[in-house]
């Protein structure tokens, strides 16, 4: 049996092909030797520093690791100081080129694929970057100190082999067109990272050790509680390559730490810092001015993108006694009057969210086609009926025969079908508990958009109370799942596969700092995830992700918020320079960063 495996493994090494890159549909838009990006200015000057503001809630940062659970990671450091074997474009949806590698492999059978690494890459102790290096990152990474979106993450990875000093193969253990672009965007640290001693130290315990990557940026100096400096490093190694040339372009980045909106905002204004990307309509339409802007020093712009629109939501945790049912929960979305808030809060300025994949060819419209309907009849009396008529829309009150209180009056019959019933001042179940829930935020100002929907519930007898807490403990509730309903904005993806089981597996329901907010633990969503990271052609993968948008969203576990289709960005026009246009799937703040430059004063 050993010796058949072997010469299986060996089958496996024959290559389908080897090539500067991989695509997921096999269609690499730049050659081999590609000068640069299109969207890059090859030639843009090095030099000059950039002032950006932190893009996470929490206030400081207590430490330099940012793969493990405990603690809080300085804003950007992983992109900054990690390079991966392969390298994304901000103008195609699933293409990696070779970064760390300069070649790679795919078996014919696409049970594994081989990366051959550069001779020249280097981290930022001048030592080479290895295939033990890549291989240690993989097993660290999936260890029990990493957090546990990793694991998940690469559960179709069966393991990695160090063929040599320069090589390393992946092993998978299906056939899986995405796994060479996830194992290709891992990041990559030196096995010296935490040693002690000559002794590697648990990676939990690797907190303010200095990462050793080879990433564009090293730390430079830092005040805990204020700011951070990435500082370029001028030998790195990768410069001269195209998938990096006319990037990293700031000498040092320096990531300034506010306490809330508020002193964002003003700092801004002040000219604290160069650039800061805007969520806040409000904030938008009516704040970002004052005589910076007046003078043309700061400039507001909104670049149009064609990222998905992900579905940031309401999240309801079904694991709660109270939020079992998906009547209740569908009653509780009946109650938000999304329309209304868009007019009064949000100045017209958002969509709203609909689906899982709104803005890819993988959302679901209109009835299932034959192809959908053949993956969810299986399933039939396991998931909601619903789900095999028309694609669930989410709630108005605009136009004929849409009001609110319409709305609530369907509700009233879907909580009553439910078991609850209002008497005695309050919608009680046949146990006469009240229907009492929490809402939990780390942001008091939340409670603005929250309130008009706690006074709809209200009208139902259903008692909604907003909780703020800091954002260190509503981080641990959110690990532990000890929440009734908060929000989460969960990114959108073109190409969505293995990830997708950490947001809605059943594994990951019952894993604690998982992606699995709501708790949906279902056969069928297990099933349809399979089938999406498991599919070969486009003509597989859209009838599987649309018929797991149908499923989801006909459960309600989500109650779809809003999103936006432009980077509201406001800028120091006199100190910041840039190529036009945007490219169409770029990140705002990780475009910034990446491709502007500084202008000579």
């Amino acid at each position: 049996m050993r010796v058949l495996w072997l010469w299986s493994l060996a089958l496996c090494a024959v290559p389908a092909w080897a090539a500067h890159g991989y695509a997921l549909w096999d269609d690499l838009k730049y050659p081999p030797g590609f000068k640069a990006f299109d969207y890059v200015n090859a030639d843009a000057p090095k030099g000059g520093e950039l002032h950006l503001v932190s893009n996470l809630r929490y206030s400081t940062f207590d430490k330099y690791n940012p793969f493990t659970i405990k603690g809080s990671a300085p804003a950007y450091l992983a992109g900054m100081l990690f390079d991966t074997l392969l390298a994304g474009s901000m103008d195609e949806t699933a293409s990696g080129y070779g970064l760390l590698a300069e070649d790679v492999s795919v078996a014919p059978d696409r049970l594994s694929a081989t990366f051959k690494l550069r001779p020249e890459a280097r981290f930022h102790d001048g030592s080479p970057v290895e295939a033990a290096d890549v291989k240690h990152s993989y097993q660290t990474l999936i260890g029990p100190y990493a957090t546990p979106s990793y694991k998940t993450l690469l559960d179709e990875v069966e393991g990695a082999d160090v063929l040599d000093a320069r090589t390393i193969r992946f092993r998978f253990k299906k056939p899986n067109r995405e796994l060479p672009l996830v194992v290709g965007g891992l990041p990559v640290f030196s096995r010296k990272w935490g040693m002690e001693n000559g002794k590697a130290k648990p990676f939990d315990q690797v907190v303010m050790d200095i990462p050793i990557g080879s990433g564009p940026y090293k730390i430079g100096p830092v005040r805990f509680g204020k700011d951070i400096t990435y500082v370029r490093d001028p030998s790195y190694w990768a410069r001269g390559l195209g998938v990096k040339r006319g990037t990293g372009n700031f000498d040092r980045i320096t990531v300034k730490i506010y306490k809330d909106n508020t002193a964002r905002l003003e700092a801004l204004k002040a000219g604290e810092f160069d650039m800061m990307s805007f969520y806040s309509a409000g904030d938008w339409a009516r704040r970002v001015n004052g005589k910076r802007f007046d003078k043309g020093e700061l400039v507001k712009y909104e670049f149009a993108h064609k990222q998905p629109s992900g579905f940031q939501s309401y999240v309801l945790n079904s694991r709660r006694e109270r939020l079992k049912d998906p009547r209740v929960r569908e009653a509780l979305g009946l109650a938000l009057d999304y329309d209304w808030m868009n007019r009064q809060l949000f100045y017209g300025g958002y969509p709203r969210v609909k689906d899982l994949f709104g803005n890819t060819d993988c959302a679901a419209e209109g009835p299932p086609s034959a192809e959908e309907r053949a993956l969810l009849e299986p399933w039939r009396g396991k998931i909601p009926d619903s789900t095999f008529g028309p694609m669930v829309v989410p709630p108005t009150t605009e136009g004929p025969g849409h009001s609110l209180r319409d709305n609530l009056r369907r509700a009233q019959q879907l909580l009553k079908d439910a078991g609850w019933d209002y008497r005695d001042g309050a919608l009680r179940n046949a146990k006469g508990e009240a229907m009492e829930l929490e809402y939990l935020d780390s942001r008091e100002g939340g409670v603005r958009t929250v309130s008009p929907w706690a006074r709809n519930l209200e009208k139902l007898g259903i008692t909604l109370k907003f909780a703020s807490v800091d954002f260190a403990l509503y981080q641990q509730r959110l690990d532990k799942f000890e929440f009734d309903i908060t929000t989460i904005n969960f990114p959108g993806t073109h190409n969505p596969g293995q990830q997708l089981a950490d947001v809605f597996g059943s594994k990951a329901a019952k894993t604690e700092s998982s992606g699995n907010f709501m708790g949906v633990s279902s056969p069928a969503v297990d099933a349809l995830v399979a089938d999406i990271v498991r599919a070969d052609t486009k003509a597989e993968l859209l009838p599987a992700c649309r018929a797991l948008d149908r499923v989801i969203m006909h459960s309600h576990y989500l109650i779809p918020q809003w999103t936006l289709t432009v980077h509201r960005i406001a800028y120091n026009a006199w100190r910041l320079a840039h190529k036009a246009p945007m490219p169409p799937y770029a990140g705002g703040e990780d475009w910034v960063m990446s491709t502007w430059w500084a202008r000579k004063p």
